[in-house]
């Protein structure tokens, strides 16, 4: 009788991984631990020893693409959106250093989110975990040049699949914003037009020519 040999899956090799994860550089990639054997206390670790700030995904710790002028823009959108969330006691913002559990085993570390306060387990995040599983109703990204489209389309999707409202991608060098929302054609916004949250936010906005003013000398700052 015929032996049935099934034949063992196929290791993943290093263009394999860098593929899966979107064409990102293998620079991005920490080698300790092993790609593919990363676990979510590694990336804690990581994060807590300043290492490097890295999300996990697939096993992998992947190195966020941040710089000064990325830093910029994240914290002066956090600043703004949480004045706004602040006063109207309508949710949490958080920054790149907090980690979002999005699905089992991947966590995501978007330079800015906003999460309504009915989303937050408990409802304060001083008593959330560490690593929450929380969608919150609007990420900001901010790329930067190792940013790479597959890798911010699979980022995308995952957002939306864990219930993400929209996406802000911020780029500083195009000093375009695209608003992306699940199952909408995005909108690109630039040079004299206004950055709003729809529902999310209800009556907040920002110029763009405010936002990316950041970047620029004291003397040319539009107010």
């Amino acid at each position: 009788m015929p032996v049935d040999v099934q034949a063992e899956p196929r290791s993943r090799n290093l263009q394999d991984v860098l593929d899966g994860l979107g064409g990102v550089a293998p620079s991005r990639i920490l080698a300790d631990p092993p790609p593919g054997t990363a676990t979510e206390r590694d990336a804690i670790r990581v994060n807590e020893r300043k290492a490097a700030l890295c999300e996990l995904v697939d096993g992998v710790l992947v190195e966020k693409g941040m710089g000064y002028a990325q830093s910029v823009l994240a914290v002066f959108l956090a600043r703004l959106l949480d004045e706004y969330a602040e006063a109207r006691g309508l949710g949490a913002v958080s920054g790149a250093d907090g980690y979002l559990r999005l699905l089992p085993g991947l966590l995501r570390a978007p330079a800015v989110a906003f999460t309504r306060w009915e989303r937050l387990p408990e409802g304060t995040p001083p008593n959330l975990a560490p690593v929450p599983d929380v969608a919150p109703d609007l990420v900001v990204e901010v790329l930067s040049d190792s940013n790479t489209e597959r890798e911010m389309a699979r980022k995308r999707e995952e957002y939306f699949k864990a219930g993400v409202l929209v996406v802000w991608e911020v780029d500083p060098r195009r000093r375009t914003v695209a608003i992306h929302r699940s199952g909408a054609a995005p909108r690109t916004l630039a040079s004299g037009d206004v950055l709003d949250t729809g529902d999310v936010l209800p009556g907040f906005q920002v110029a763009v020519d405010r936002l990316f003013g950041k970047l620029d000398g004291p003397g040319n700052r539009p107010r």
